[in-house]
């Protein structure tokens, strides 16, 4: 009963020197953690899928619109404010199906041959789910130019009222991709959603961390990276440095990639640590990783590292004269 007492004694004291509520006071003497008042969460749903390459085959478009559409569902059943799919997820046109003098032979992609009519009412499908769920939406998809200029590889943005946000377009394209397919972006993309930025990234991206320091410097509390990749062996390097992407940027980073990648490195979501906080499993199948991304503003580690990347360390530069005598000390 005496120590009882004591304890709410505690209690009391902490809530009248710090300004806190007692329950507030209870709580940090009781160990629980306690966000701070001007943090903000979202939960986030990130996806791996089934890889469907052909575009010239109807069915394929819509089995993987449907496909997608399944899983918004379950992510909006999940509590998800915003759902991320790879790269390609309504279809990923294989370099060699496109190659207008292949398959044996990788040559300029016949862009013809993409059924765009069926690709469209899928996208029409999609995006009014979204604005059904209230779901922000996030999937990569090839998105057409004017003849004779080459599509861009890019990530859709749609908002929970079903209306298409922004797009990215994929800037660092692979040697096959700027060859024989694509056109480049121009431009990092943001968008918010619940007081948190995201930033997106495509494809191969994550090769080059100068995107993903520029994104911390644009504000970005999140990256979203969707892939495709070409065989499971090559998505562990990709793994690897989304988690040291969200370690020295202090920020979260989404991966989402095909499911056939994930019996060596599924989809998950890394938390700023360079920990993953979710992954999808490992079992080649379509599904989701979910978690509550979290950010706190007054965390030290991100104003520290800005500060460090700036003229921190200037002032403290010693002038050492190799002729000197102090090289013989050792």
């Amino acid at each position: 009963m005496t120590q009882n007492r004591n304890f709410k004694r505690r209690v009391r004291a902490r809530a009248a020197k710090t300004g806190e509520s007692y329950t507030a006071a209870l709580s940090h003497l009781r160990g629980a953690p306690q966000a701070p008042p001007d943090a903000r969460a979202l939960r986030l749903a990130v996806a791996q899928t089934s890889l469907f390459d052909d575009p010239r085959d109807a069915s394929a478009l819509r089995a993987a619109g449907a496909e997608m559409r399944a899983l918004m569902r379950q992510a909006r059943d999940a509590g998800a404010r915003l759902l991320h799919f790879p790269e390609g997820a309504t279809c990923a046109p294989n370099k060699r199906i496109m190659s207008e003098i292949g398959p044996a032979e990788i040559g300029p992609s016949d862009w013809i041959r993409f059924d765009w009519a069926a690709l469209r009412e899928e996208l029409l499908a999609t995006i009014r789910l979204a604005g059904e769920l209230q779901l922000w939406t996030v999937f990569g998809s090839v998105h057409p130019l004017t003849p004779p200029n080459r599509p861009h590889n890019s990530l859709y943005v749609v908002s929970d009222r079903g209306q298409l946000a922004t797009r990215y377009d994929e800037r660092m394209l692979s040697n096959t991709k700027i060859s024989f397919m694509y056109s480049p972006g121009k431009a990092p993309v943001t968008f918010d959603v619940d007081g948190i930025r995201f930033g997106c990234t495509l494809g191969m991206e994550t090769h080059y961390p100068e995107l993903f320091t520029e994104y911390e410097r644009l504000d970005v509390d999140c990256v979203l990276f969707s892939t495709t990749g070409e065989s499971p062996s090559a998505a562990p390097p990709f793994a690897a440095e989304i988690l040291g992407h969200a370690a020295s940027n202090s920020y979260w980073v989404s991966y989402a990639a095909h499911a056939r990648q994930s019996v060596s490195a599924p989809s998950g979501i890394a938390a700023p640590d360079g920990q993953w906080a979710a992954l999808c499993r490992a079992d080649g199948l379509p599904g989701l990783a979910i978690a509550d991304i979290r950010i706190e503003p007054d965390h030290p580690a991100r104003p520290w590292r800005r500060k460090a990347r700036g003229d921190l360390y200037a002032p403290h530069l010693v002038e050492d004269d190799p002729r000197s005598e102090s090289r013989d000390r050792f």
